[in-house]
């Protein structure tokens, strides 16, 4: 027995040191790793759910597409396929082909693009002995939506067509023009190129030349496209083909453009807008035209002179075209004849006055109207054509621009949303007010129903009631289109149903809804844990559907829409929910009943991270992401009940290769005693009793997001967990509850508390601890930096350091006023600037910049359309001036966050740098030291370290 019991030991001891091993053996996280992060994207299973498709691409490179047969778990792997889809007779999958990524990358060094860059390849799979069918030169494809058999792509201009091209415009000479006599005249401008029709079971095609734009009807019966003018023989038309007869069929010819072709449900009748006029016409004037099947004939149904369109109005080229599912409607945009201005050909262009002029009166401020003139350009107001009874309704007016039907376009009543007397209150009154009205379609008359409302009122989908949640009394209202009482639908039930976490100074908004049962009988409406059946016509109680499952268990429920088509929720439907928890961030998958009183049965829950459900449409096989902080969101597979769950997925396998760490739920209490949750990660190998350098990062609250998987990849302007935790870095997360009036003393009343209580347990060096945030965060940073000297170094992305200056501003990312941000949103100081100076004053960093004596690195953008770019600058002149060690990094031409992956991960290293010097006492490197002359800018990065270190610190016994 005493052998054994020592061979037990020998062995475990054994055990031990081989795990130690492995464990010693992972690498850490560098900046050079990001490239071998992989993602999943556009995973879609087949109708019958045989089949599963999906893609794992690079951050950067060429990706791989999947197809696995669910069958039998073959697996067919091919390069660089993307926006791949299966046909619904699960027979096909149709892809197109990237071009490789080096070879691209080689003819831009060489300054080739447009026409001479390789183009995508369009990909056809058979499932059932997965042979392919390669077409070269593909700009895209189109599957009918309902039916099968058929595939429709759009080819890019010949090589030979395009090399002739440019050899055309280098001849000249007596030879060329003689031709040209002789030859009618070509469209230069012309676009078009060939389309073909695939018949995907026989191989046979049909091709049709200078197409410029095509559709297919749902069930593929019918292709629609528009064909391009290539010279007076060969005229710009809309075409038909009908798959059945095998025929193609003329439309309409001989018109400059046409536009916005658009086919009813059955594909039997095209819609279209044409116009005569050349592009470059001051006013081009469109029809709306109609053609059908049956008749095979054009007609002309709106134009200017139409009975029913308002005057001075016209056809809009941009409002979108659609027909009723009856197919007896059809629906477009109008808008009223822009003035023409004559130009003034005696006035040089150099002559002509440049300016804004600004005015109280203006609805929208000039920054506003600037940002929305392509939109305002490109403006339609909604019409409707009653193809049965032969006449045209304007609905959407200037004074009431918004319309909403109900989901199938059949209804005899529409509503009207406008905040037109509202407007000149956006900017520092949210939300913002509006009016609604009733349209009846049949008898063209208008009826106001509300007044001032602060929701978003809709129709439901069959047309009986218009509903919305009002955020004025925190209830769900809705109200009969037939001419009925607004009702307040929650008002008495005693469940708050707006955020009861809303901690702004503005009216919180509400949870969601899950949408309508059949037949518009009930509305189902979100509290904070469950959800609630609404009878809207108000005669029937309230009834909690998940029997208040959710908040006994501290659950958060929400309704899983597993087929995307769907306009209501069946009245006998089984539910499928997803599960929150909110105490232990728990994630999973629950089902209930619409009609019977059971509780939400768990089918799935685990320490996870779930998302991305979906369904076979005509299987139970679904799809579902699952992942945590250590594993990456893959795709598995189930059945309905979740049983036999099977991973299909890997997409990274080589995080098992490096050092990964854990994260774990900590709670605190606030300096005012408020409970906090937030998120610790920890070093692999975490050793209680040594000291670790901690960073502390944060955003408002992240600590629901415990089991998200946080992929090594460059950053947009923040810390990367993942790499400084492998770098062994503890990162603190915590979550933060503000004080309306009190934002800056709010974040040091709940992080400060949350840090000192990691120091007291002695795994935290608290002489190495440092802060890193973006812009709202940034902006507390930059904040708390006047206030304590507890940190040794701090990165502020895009802070706002002088409230008084920033909240007269604009956002010019959206040319919206600042206002609303300070008084009523995140900013939450409650008030104007005149009402409340001093806690504007106060809540700015910048009138304490004396203060500050911890380091810090600003980035702060000079195209930074959130927080204006003079925000930074005022902060870092203070300090520069005040000799306080500052940096700031200004990428040009970029955005609040790093759009260009070059430059995040120029900025990931530089914060590495940066912190790595500071709380680890490695060499600063020369941007840092001596900086970097504009003169050697784009030739020299500074990004060697040569600079002293730091007081060189280990990590203590």
């Amino acid at each position: 027995m005493k052998k054994l019991l020592c061979l037990a030991v020998v062995f475990s001891a054994a055990l031990l040191q081989a795990e130690a091993q492995e464990q010693t053996a992972k690498k850490t996280l560098t900046h050079d790793v990001y490239d071998s992060w992989k993602g999943l994207a556009g995973d879609k299973i087949s109708n019958n759910g045989k089949y599963v498709l999906y893609n794992i691409d690079p951050q950067e490179g060429d990706g791989d597409l999947y197809i696995r047969n669910m069958v039998n778990n073959a697996i067919a792997k091919y390069n660089r396929g993307s926006k791949a889809s299966f046909t619904n007779d699960n027979e096909f999958a149709v892809f197109q082909i990237k071009p490789e990524h080096q070879k691209v990358r080689a003819l831009k060094l060489k300054k080739k693009k447009g026409d001479d860059l390789p183009k995508d390849s369009l990909a056809i799979v058979n499932l059932q002995d997965m042979s392919v069918v390669k077409v070269p030169r593909v700009k895209s494809y189109k599957l009918p939506k309902e039916g099968s058999g058929w595939v429709a792509y759009h080819l890019e201009k010949p090589l030979a067509e395009k090399k002739e091209d440019k050899k055309s415009d280098a001849v000249e000479g007596e030879k060329k023009a003689d031709a040209k006599k002789k030859s009618p005249k070509k469209n230069k401008d012309a676009k078009g190129t060939e389309l073909v029709l695939r018949n995907l079971r026989t191989g046979q095609e049909q091709r049709f030349s200078r197409v410029t734009d095509y559709i297919f009807s749902e069930q593929g019966n019918m292709l629609y496209f528009v064909k391009d003018e290539l010279d007076s023989l060969h005229r710009a038309g809309v075409f038909a083909f009908s798959t059945a007869e095998m025929k193609e069929m003329p439309i309409d010819t001989g018109r400059v453009t046409y536009k916005g072709i658009s086919a009813d449900k059955a594909g039997e009748q095209l819609a279209y807008v044409a116009s005569a006029d050349t592009v470059g016409a001051d006013i081009r004037y469109f029809s709306l035209n109609y053609w059908n099947t049956k008749t095979r004939r054009n007609q002309v149904l709106a134009d200017t002179l139409a009975k029913g369109m308002p005057q001075n109005w016209m056809v809009s080229e941009h409002g979108n075209l659609s027909f009723s599912e009856d197919g007896k409607r059809l629906f477009f945009g109008t808008f009223p004849r822009p003035v023409r201005y004559e130009k003034d050909t005696t006035q040089l262009e150099e002559d002509k006055v440049s300016l804004d002029i600004w005015t109280y009166k203006d609805p929208l401020i000039q920054p506003m109207q600037l940002k929305q003139n392509d939109r305002t350009l490109k403006r339609s107001f909604l019409a409707m054509y009653d193809l049965k009874n032969g006449s045209m309704q304007q609905l959407a007016t200037l004074e009431m621009p918004d319309v909403y039907l109900d989901a199938y376009k059949t209804g005899d009543v529409a509503l009207g949303v406008s905040d037109e007397k509202y407007k000149i209150t956006i900017g520092y009154d949210t939300p913002t007010r509006k009016d609604a009205y009733l349209i009846d379609l049949k008898k063209g008359t208008t009826k106001q129903i509300l007044t001032g409302t602060r929701g978003n009122p809709r129709v439901s989908p069959m047309g009986k009631y218009v509903y919305w949640y009002e955020p004025m009394d925190s209830s769900w209202h809705a109200m009969s289109t037939r001419g009925g009482d607004n009702i307040n639908l929650t008002k008495q039930i005693g469940v708050p149903f707006y955020e009861e976490f809303n901690d702004m100074p503005v009216l919180p908004d509400d949870y969601g809804l899950a949408g309508w049962v059949e037949n518009d009988a009930l509305l189902l409406v979100y509290d904070q844990h469950d959800i609630w059946k609404l009878d809207p016509a108000g005669k029937r109680a309230a009834v909690n559907l998940t029997d208040k499952y959710g908040r006994q268990n501290n659950l958060r429920l929400r309704y899983e829409k597993l087929d995307s088509e769907q306009k209501f929720i069946p009245a006998n439907a089984e539910l499928y929910l997803s599960g929150f928890n909110l105490s232990t961030k728990a994630d999973g998958y629950y089902k209930d009943y619409l009609n019977k009183e059971v509780k939400p049965e768990k089918l799935v829950s685990s320490d996870h991270a779930y998302s991305s459900l979906s369904k076979a449409k005509n299987s139970t096989l679904v799809t579902f992401r699952r992942g945590d902080y250590r594993n990456y969101n893959d795709l598995y597979a189930s059945s309905l009940s979740f049983a036999n769950v099977q991973q299909l997925t890997d997409a990274n396998p080589q995080a098992s290769e490096y050092k990964w760490g854990t994260v774990e739920l900590v709670e605190w209490k606030s300096t005012d005693g408020i409970p906090l949750q937030g998120l610790l990660y920890k070093p692999e190998n975490f050793d209680p009793t040594k000291k670790y350098p901690m960073m502390v990062y944060f955003y408002e609250r992240s600590s629901d997001r415990m089991h998200a998987h946080r992929t090594p990849a460059p950053s947009a302007s923040t810390i990367n967990i993942p790499l400084f935790v492998s770098n062994d870095y503890l990162v603190f997360v915590p979550d933060i509850v503000y004080q309306n009036g009190y934002p800056g003393e709010s974040a040091m009343d709940c992080i400060i508390p949350g840090v000192q209580m990691l120091v007291q347990q002695g795994f935290v060096d608290d002489k190495n601890m440092a802060l890193q945030g973006q812009s709202w965060g940034g902006y507390q940073i930059a904040y708390m930096v006047t206030r304590t000297n507890l940190f040794k170094a701090a990165m502020a992305g895009a802070p706002v350091s002088n409230m008084t200056s920033a909240y007269g501003g604009i956002r010019w990312g959206t040319g919206l006023s600042r206002q609303f941000q300070y008084e009523r949103t995140q900013s939450r100081i409650g008030g104007t600037l005149w009402e409340k100076p001093m806690q504007f004053i106060e809540n700015s960093p910048l009138f304490f910049a004396d203060r500050v004596q911890t380091p810090l690195l600003i980035m702060h953008n000079d195209n930074d359309g959130a927080v204006p770019w003079y925000q930074g600058i005022e902060y870092f002149m203070a300090l520069r001036r005040l000799n306080k060690p500052v940096w700031m990094l200004v990428y040009n031409g970029e955005e609040h966050n790093l759009m260009q992956r070059k430059n995040r991960k120029d900025l990931s290293m530089r914060m590495s740098q940066f912190f790595d010097h500071y709380l680890k006492g490695a060499p600063a490197p020369v941007w840092m030291e001596q900086g970097v002359p504009s003169v050697v800018k784009g030739k020299d990065y500074g990004l060697e370290l040569v600079g002293k270190p730091e007081v060189a610190r280990e990590l203590e016994d």
